[in-house]
Formats: structure tokens, C-alpha cells, sequence
């Protein structure tokens, strides 16, 4: 991974991560405060999500939802779909995956923040989704078998981790042949001018 022309260290890639996973851990655990992206549900508004579906979500992922798109609204997910939910946060993408695929379908979202997880846990038992599950891991080291992925879903994760590669080496991993992943992220149009220098610091700002 490269920063200002600098490759950059396993050390400082960690760094990069642990930095990532404190902004949004913070973020769940108080999402009406300060932090270095939008969080909530005027910003799943501002994305496209509708306000009656915001509105049929419990509010503890709603609340905490901190994405770059809608993409569980328009990603074709048919019923009876296995679809994984790669950086699932508090869970707002995932339950409304659950819905769409019904009851003979299955939902797996996962997460490396705990404090975003136990929203996700908390939002599953208060909806009832019986075909949704949440879990911890890295995106880099995902706990799903080979194949076994009919639609993944990545909202805005791929700017977050240096590991890109090994994070779309799993997904050409447990996505089955035939399958789709409809992935979401925030990109520059051009360049940046030379007088702006990019650091850690503006990782995720």
C-alpha cells in the first residue's frame, strides 16, 4: 500500500486498521457525536434508502449506519438467496438483505468492529430475522466456505483496508460461479492537486 509515494509497512498497515476500527467502533457506540464520516439516518436518506423502509428497520442499525450507498436497495437479490454482507456494520444492508431473500434464503454479516457487532445483534433479535446471522472476522479472512455466496454485498470497506487484494481474492473465493457482488465506494474524479498531501491521519475522512 502506498501513501504519499511511500510504500507502506505491515506495521503502518496495521496501524491503518486499528485506527479504522476504533473511528467506527466509536461510531456505534455514540453516533450522534463528532467523527471523521456522516453517520445515521439522515445519511441513509441522503443515499437513496426509503424512508418506510428506514422506518421498518429497528433504529439501533439505522442509527449507527455509516455506508457510502444504498446498496442493498438496488442490488438484485433474489428470494432464496445465500448473500453475504462484507462489512456489515450495525446491520441495516443485511436485514434488508434478510427480507428480500425470504424464508429459504440466508443472510451472513460480517464485521471487525465488536461495538458495530453488538448493534447488529441487537437489531436481528428486535427484527426476528431467523435467516440472518452476524459475526466477527477480517474481510481479508472470511469464516464462509468456498462457493458458497450467491450475492455479496460491500458497502464502502475497500478504502478502509489496505489488504484490497486479498479482500477481492475472498470474494472471488466464496462467491459462487455465476454469482454477483454488488460493491459501493467513494472515489476522486481526478487527481489530487500536488500542494495536497494525503497521510494516515486522512485515511478515512
Amino acid at each position: 500500500m502506498v501513501i504519499d509515494g511511500a510504500l507502506l509497512t505491515e506495521e503502518a498497515q496495521a496501524r491503518l486498521c486499528e485506527a479504522v476500527r476504533s473511528a467506527y467502533s466509536s461510531a456505534a457506540r455514540q453516533p450522534g457525536g463528532a467523527h471523521p464520516f456522516p453517520v445515521g439516518r439522515e445519511l441513509a436518506a441522503s443515499l437513496g434508502y426509503p424512508l418506510e423502509l428506514l422506518d421498518s428497520i429497528p433504529s439501533v442499525a439505522v442509527e449507527a449506519f455509516a455506508g457510502v450507498s444504498n446498496v442493498a436497495v438496488v442490488a438484485e437479490i433474489p428470494a432464496g438467496a445465500r448473500v453475504l454482507d462484507l462489512g456489515c456494520g450495525a446491520g441495516l444492508d443485511a436485514l434488508i438483505a434478510a427480507g428480500r431473500v425470504g424464508a429459504r434464503g440466508r443472510v451472513l454479516g460480517v464485521d471487525f468492529s465488536e461495538a458495530m457487532l453488538a448493534r447488529a445483534h441487537a437489531a436481528v433479535a428486535e427484527a426476528g430475522a431467523r435467516n440472518l446471522d452476524v459475526c466477527r472476522a477480517e474481510a481479508e479472512r472470511l469464516p464462509v466456505s468456498d462457493g458458497s455466496i450467491d450475492v455479496a454485498l460491500v458497502n464502502g470497506i475497500f478504502n478502509l483496508n489496505p489488504a484490497r487484494a486479498e479482500i477481492f481474492r475472498e470474494l472471488a473465493r466464496v462467491v459462487r460461479p455465476g454469482g454477483a457482488v454488488f460493491a459501493a465506494e467513494l472515489i476522486l474524479h481526478e487527481p489530487l492537486p500536488p500542494t495536497t498531501r494525503f497521510s494516515e491521519a486522512d485515511w478515512f475522512a
